[in-house]
């Protein structure tokens, strides 16, 4: 029963609802609503759900009207000796007195249980926090230690980054040489190729000059008007005049006069 308002409660395990109009009362000073009294209590043999006493007698079981009407309450006791209203109060109070007992060793019980999981949550919740600052401490290690690994990667970088920027002034200068040098002897080679043109160019104008020359002088012509070994004598040395050529050749510039102007590249 609830002790604030005075209200009895369903003594089965699992409901502990507030009962209102009917209860069913059994003799070992138990109460139960209607729902379960009814699904309990008709069954044989019939076992109390709290206490699992026998029930069998045709009176320790009752179903009654917890708010009864004025008449049923001005008639269900006279007529009775005092002595006997007397000893069915007592009674009644008893009940109510153990009920009321009965809840507060429940509730007494239920407050004890709390604690007992409050002391047990407590004891896992400082269990976890100490493996949480374990792990927390850890975990500061590891971060610290990444710190310093962090710095030295910084380090390291910095220089690489200084030495790479040096490697790249020295390839940048060397670069440079290479192509003031390449221009060089570009330059150098072209003007070879030009003073060896040049040079070629003069032998073979100077060829040409001297070919025209002898094309231009008017040869010799033998005598014709005689036959004979005389005549035959002079036609001859006409044409050793002529350096001893045969009388069809013609002086013209050799082709390997040119051929060492001309280079493979």
């Amino acid at each position: 029963m609830s002790i604030c308002d005075d209200t009895l409660l369903c003594n089965f395990p699992k409901c502990r609802a507030k009962l209102s109009a009917f209860a069913w009362v059994t003799a070992c000073s138990h109460v139960f609503c209607d729902q379960h009294g009814s699904e309990k209590f008709s069954r044989s043999p019939v076992i109390c759900p709290a206490c699992s006493s026998a029930l069998s007698g045709k009176l320790d079981i009752v179903r009654m009207e917890l708010s009864p009407s004025e008449e049923y309450k001005a008639m269900v006791l006279t007529g009775l000796r005092p002595d006997i209203v007397l000893d069915i109060s007592s009674r009644a109070l008893a009940f109510w007195s153990y009920q009321v007992h009965q809840e507060r060793i429940y509730q007494e019980y239920s407050l004890s249980r709390a604690e007992s999981q409050l002391k047990q949550m407590e004891k896992m919740l400082t269990q976890q926090n100490q493996s949480r600052e374990m792990e927390l401490t850890a975990l500061k290690g590891e971060i610290a230690s990444l710190k310093k690994m962090m710095d030295e990667y910084k380090r390291n970088y910095s220089e690489v980054s200084e030495k790479l920027m040096q490697r790249n002034r020295q390839y940048q200068k060397l670069q440079g040489l290479y192509d003031s040098l390449r221009m060089r002897s570009m330059v150098v080679g072209a003007g070879g190729r030009h003073t060896e043109q040049q040079v070629g160019h003069q032998d073979y104008n100077a060829d040409n000059n001297a070919g025209v020359a002898r094309h231009a002088t008017p040869q010799r012509s033998p005598p014709f008007l005689s036959l004979g070994p005389e005549g035959d004598s002079r036609f001859l040395s006409a044409l050793e005049a002529d350096g001893g050529k045969t009388f069809f050749q013609f002086s013209s510039p050799g082709r390997d006069k040119c051929r060492p102007f001309i280079r493979k590249h």
